[in-house]
């Protein structure tokens, strides 16, 4: 089948129209993603309106922000207009200011309120990503009754699956699945039904650690509640997902040293593409001068035992990847949970431990292969160093991210690349120091 570039490129108006009506909107928002700004802008035009406002909501706030602003002022009152709030919210944090005012002025009473209430949380809380159009239930309604307001107030919410119950103060008590009010007597009471103490979240939470929190209990959708445990909206799955691969982007972005991107990769220029990444780049060329530093101060040692500098590149490879290992695994166990940083002194025995075993296990490698090139006095100098190195970059690798996160700094920041620079540094020192003390040197 062709695709839609070739058909556009082609002219090809009609074939352009079919391929746009048989794909779903997910497949079409990623080839909308793809284009530059008038071309994502001149397909967009050619969707009809209900269709529109699905391919709408799958794309990134950046790209919504450029097909808005090809927009003539009616299209785009009713794109803003229908998008949920919750959609709408995010989008507004990222855009400019002329096109936050434009969105604000182009919406009715009703949904101007609703966005500016989430907009008024906390960014990366889970207010901001959470929906206000819900139906909530009474703990005193019967099941008829109950489903009766399912029926009358379901199309205004973004999903009825799972219905907050609240008491008249509209104070969270639990929540039913709307399956069991289908499956119940129409006489039973909604009290009889609820789940109590769900898991829920506060609109001031970090969005990510309520989206990880709905993954581990299994849930469809998680209630927010404020300060005083009133029910303030829901965070819906389809959007805890996005969380979630927000910030696993984020941390793979700042594991290798890069920002993240914010965009489609095929739609960036090279120019943002280096601008991401040229930063890191420079900062951890600064910090590799220590290497530099470190080799200058053992010269001495290195005229004098020539064969040292023949597994200078091994050991600090083999320090940097174990380094860079341990802050990976750190990482991400601190994403989702497994560890929290009053763990500390029990991840650094930990890796410790785990440094020295795979230290010892290389070690009898590098002793073999090291004696093959030189002499075994050499080669002792290279195992030794390999078990000394791989504890101590394994412990920095696990602990960085800890201390990171103790100082409320982001945990990936400081992960591998960092922890990689840092190790090559102190492993020549590590190397050096115990060439002088083996070979007296």
């Amino acid at each position: 089948m062709t695709h839609l570039p070739a058909l556009l490129e082609d002219h090809d108006l009609a074939g352009a129209l079919e391929w746009l009506e048989t794909q779903p909107p997910y497949t079409i928002a990623d080839e909308i993603a793809r284009m530059d700004a008038v071309e994502s802008v001149i397909t967009f035009r050619l969707l009809d309106k209900d269709r529109a406002l699905e391919v709408f909501e799958e794309l990134d706030p950046v790209d919504q922000q450029e097909i808005l602003e090809g927009l003539r002022d009616q299209a785009f009152r009713d794109l803003v207009e229908n998008m949920d709030p919750d959609d709408r919210a995010r989008m507004l944090k990222e855009a400019p200011a002329k096109v936050a005012q434009r969105v604000l002025a182009g919406l009715s009473a009703h949904e101007r309120q609703m966005t500016a209430a989430l907009l008024g949380y906390p960014e990366g809380s889970v207010g901001r990503y959470m929906t206000p159009e819900t139906v909530a239930l009474q703990e005193d309604l019967t099941v008829r009754r109950a489903l009766e307001v399912v029926r009358l107030r379901g199309g205004r919410a973004e999903t009825i699956y799972t219905l907050p119950v609240v008491d008249r103060g509209r104070r969270l008590r639990g929540i039913v699945e709307l399956r069991e009010l289908v499956l119940s007597e129409p006489d039973a009471s909604v009290a009889d039904l609820v789940v109590t103490e769900p898991p829920m979240a506060r609109a001031t939470d970090p969005a990510e650690d309520a989206a990880r929190l709905m993954r581990e209990t299994n849930v469809l959708d998680l209630p927010v509640v404020d300060s005083e445990d009133r029910l303030v909206g829901l965070l819906t799955s389809d959007d805890a997902f996005e969380v979630i691969e927000a910030a696993d982007t984020e941390d793979v972005a700042r594991q290798s040293g890069a920002e993240p991107l914010e965009r489609h990769y095929m739609s960036a220029s090279v120019f943002r593409l280096s601008r991401t990444r040229v930063i890191w780049l420079m900062l951890l060329m600064v910090a590799a001068t220590l290497t530099v530093s470190v080799t200058q101060l053992f010269e001495n040692e290195l005229n004098e035992v020539t064969e040292l500098a023949l597994f200078v590149p091994l050991l600090i490879g083999t320090g940097g990847n174990s380094g860079a290992q341990a802050a990976t695994a750190a990482v991400r166990a601190l994403a989702v949970g497994e560890v929290r940083t009053s763990d500390l002194l029990k991840v650094i025995w930990r890796e410790c431990r785990t440094g020295l075993l795979l230290g010892f296990m290389l070690s009898v490698v590098g002793l073999f292969v090291g004696s093959f090139f030189v002499g075994w006095d050499v080669a002792l100098v290279v195992a030794v160093t390999l078990v000394v190195i791989c504890a101590w970059a394994s412990t920095v690798g696990g602990t960085m991210p800890l201390l990171a996160k103790k100082l409320r700094i982001d945990p990936a920041v400081v992960s591998a690349p960092m922890v990689t620079t840092l190790v090559d540094a102190t492993g020549l020192v590590i190397y050096f120091t115990a060439a002088k003390l083996i070979l007296g040197v």
